[in-house]
């Protein structure tokens, strides 16, 4: 017994005197453009998924008939956007999964969506602002995707666009009217841009599934969108007699699966029956 315990001291001792060179680390694997493709249209799908989503909780409650319709049919407008990339992110990962099954088998650490987005509707003053930070980052993003040399990520961006431009027009309509109407409405206008901003930096953010797209012509340079958005946004607050925050700390995490706790509420209501009939047939 005692030989074997000094057998074994002199094995370590052996060990602890070989240098740190000799110890080979397993390097990372480098990220193939269709991994990084897949990584990147599913990012877009989930964005427009949790946004249809929570759009839709305005269908039947709106402020009044006409505008009830119009927000469900923007949200119908991003839903089907989704659609089409979580389809397409199905097709590029190859494992047999559909666009259902991203949407409805995933949970919140697995989806990649910008955390404003998930963000609750609140008031109609506060889903209008939400919304109009977002149309405005999509007219842009989208009249950039639409170069890509990934054809089917330009084709749906140029379906995109059509839709994005009204989309734009009819929410940044409705923060000048909250925005410069009774002080009211300004203040819940003001409260929710003052709520929501620390969500607006992530849609900026990059990682290494952007930068290794944009090389090949595929992503979009965030960089661009960027001084074109806050250009469009300072200008529709100005014009709204709205003010814009200043050194705000920005909320991060989206790009790595990390979340507010709004995402999982979301979840549980949406992917509840699909859930329960894993195996039914619509």
């Amino acid at each position: 017994m005692l030989k074997q315990v000094q057998h074994d001291i002199k094995t370590l001792s052996n060990l602890c005197e070989k240098p740190l060179c000799s110890l080979r680390l397993k390097k990372k694997n480098k990220m193939t453009t269709q991994d990084a493709l897949f990584q990147y249209t599913l990012r877009l799908g989930d964005t427009n998924l949790i946004l249809g989503q929570r759009l839709s909780e305005w269908t039947g409650h709106g402020p009044f008939l006409e505008e009830d319709l119009a927000l469900t049919n923007i949200a119908l407008d991003i839903t089907g956007t989704a659609k089409s990339l979580l389809e397409y992110a199905a097709s590029i990962e190859g494992k047999g999964r559909t666009e259902d099954d991203l949407a409805y088998f995933r949970n919140d650490r697995q989806y990649f969506n910008a955390q404003i987005t998930e963000q609750p509707n609140g008031d109609y003053a506060r889903t209008i602002v939400r919304q109009a930070i977002i149309d405005c980052f999509d007219f842009y993003f989208y009249n950039e995707l639409a170069k890509s040399k990934d054809e089917t990520l330009a084709g749906i961006a140029q379906k995109s666009i059509k839709e994005v431009t009204y989309h734009l027009r009819h929410t940044s309509s409705w923060v000048e009217r909250f925005g410069d109407g009774t002080e009211e409405s300004h203040n819940k206008a003001q409260t929710a841009v003052n709520e929501l901003w620390q969500y607006t930096g992530e849609l900026f953010e990059m990682n290494e599934v952007d930068a290794v797209l944009i090389k090949e012509g595929i992503a979009v340079d965030l960089n661009i969108v960027k001084a074109k958005w806050e250009k469009h946004i300072t200008e529709l607050l100005e014009k709204s007699t709205l003010t814009k925050p200043e050194n705000v700390f920005m909320q991060t995490g989206s790009r790595k699966g990390i979340h507010t706790e709004h995402l999982a509420y979301i979840l549980a209501e949406m992917q509840a029956l699909p859930r329960m009939y894993p195996d039914a047939k619509w």
